[in-house]
């Protein structure tokens, strides 16, 4: 019975599908930061390298809005103690970016173009304290220096 159970467990890790491929475990490629409501300097600014090899669209077990290539391990985590201020990640790059977000209640976040011009923001009206790991994709492939601000401010 035992030999059955590790063979079926066996065959269900090598069954083809899409890859859990972002794994928040990992440690962030650009670094950490533990932020607390009312932080100064606002923004936040993280100058990094946007995307990666894995297509989030096409790849991934994420929700069908989680677009743009990323890498395996999140760009950025935020550690953050809430207040009754918004919290908002923003993109800026001259590269059509995207955003994934894991937030701390376990759900993924994601958004391509809403902050416009190819760069993309997510809004936590009432975040919550906790651990937001980032993902900053690029669109149309290959990779692109970025900056991920953290915000505050509407």
């Amino acid at each position: 019975m035992k030999t059955l159970i590790s063979a079926l467990a066996l065959a269900a890790l090598l069954a083809p599908g899409a890859a859990a491929a972002q794994n928040a475990n990992l440690t962030a490629n650009f670094g950490e930061v533990r932020l607390n409501a009312g932080f100064t300097p606002d923004p936040h600014r993280v100058n990094l390298t946007a995307g990666g090899s894995i297509d989030a669209y096409t790849d991934t077990d994420l929700p069908g809005a989680c677009v743009g290539d990323i890498s395996n391990a999140p760009d950025y985590e935020v550690t953050y103690s809430a207040g009754s201020l918004p919290l908002v990640f923003r993109t800026r790059s001259s590269t059509d970016t995207t955003l994934i977000i894991n937030g701390p209640d376990g759900r993924w976040y994601c958004d391509d173009d809403s902050w416009g011009d190819g760069d993309a923001e997510v809004r936590f009206n009432k975040p919550s304290s906790g651990t937001y790991d980032i993902w900053i994709g690029t669109f149309n492939g290959g990779t692109a220096s970025a900056a991920l601000l953290i915000t505050e401010t509407p």
